[in-house]
């Protein structure tokens, strides 16, 4: 059993609901990103999505998207954003997933030298595969990666004790929510609306529904995202959903207080305040 998996066991049998936090590696800079990792796990979280910055974000809002850019200044590859997820593993047990697009995965890939005569790109999966399994990572959810195109990606990290994370929405049909169930491990990503990411005044009626809509198809916990911003929408989501996603929110704590030395703390105090152990 995943560390993902045994995490929403645990959940079960207390009958309790999850926190995910959402983090943009490397913003403002990799030595926060790790100390937010240990202070996240302290203050409550259950898992931690651990986001890749991109140049070119499309699936979120402008929150994250300048995350992203502030992150992107650095110069940093995933590598690193490996490294600071092993040094962050030394201090909590708990899961770590990388929320990326693919592109910079496959930068990270590279070409396969076996195939370089081959008309068609290559990639070492098994070299990521590896990596984040050594860094502690415990699943990836790729974004932009359709469940259609994802089997061998999807094979390499089955084979490494690695969880496929997969995105539904409202518009998924019921076909597309039976294929993304059958190729799903972990935990399946409900996107409560439409759009891009970023906080709401108010929860979409639409996530509800598509959580009972995934249940017909699935015995995987669901975890409820996009637009998620008070305690208040915690408590409402968490009537239907396994885990709460809450992304933007918190990166917009990280950017009001980024040069301020209590960045951290601030962080954890606002998840605290997002568990009700605030």
């Amino acid at each position: 059993m995943s560390r993902i998996a045994e995490t929403f066991a645990e959940l079960k049998r207390d009958n309790r609901r999850g926190l995910i936090p959402f983090i943009t590696a490397g913003d403002p800079d990799l030595s926060t990103t790790r100390n937010l990792i240990v202070e996240l796990a302290g203050a409550g979280a259950t898992l931690i999505e651990l986001g890749v910055p991109f140049t070119d974000p499309m699936a979120d809002g402008p929150v994250i998207q300048r995350a992203s850019e502030r992150a992107l200044r650095h110069g940093f590859g995933l590598a690193e954003v490996l490294q600071v997820a092993a040094e962050a593993r030394k201090q909590t047990d708990v899961p770590i997933i990388l929320f990326s697009y693919f592109n910079p995965l496959l930068q990270f890939c590279g070409r396969d030298r076996a195939d370089e005569t081959s008309a068609l790109p290559a990639f070492s999966f098994e070299k990521l595969a590896r990596a984040a399994k050594a860094a502690g990572i415990d699943g990836i959810l790729v974004t932009d990666l359709v469940p259609e195109e994802a089997g061998e990606f999807a094979s390499v990290l089955r084979a490494n004790d690695l969880d496929m994370i997969f995105l539904v929405a409202p518009t998924s049909t019921d076909e597309r929510l039976q294929m993304i169930a059958e190729n799903s491990s972990g935990f399946i990503y409900a996107v409560s609306r439409a759009g891009v990411t970023g906080a709401r005044e108010q929860m979409s009626l639409e996530a509800e529904k598509l959580v009972a809509r995934i249940r017909q198809f699935s015995d995987l916990p669901v975890a409820v995202g996009f637009g998620i911003s008070t305690p208040d929408h915690v408590r409402e989501v968490s009537r239907y959903a396994d885990a709460v996603v809450v992304g933007s929110a918190i990166v917009a704590e990280i950017e009001k207080v980024e040069i301020s030395g209590d960045l951290v703390s601030r962080v954890g105090e606002f998840v605290r305040e997002l568990t009700g152990r605030g």
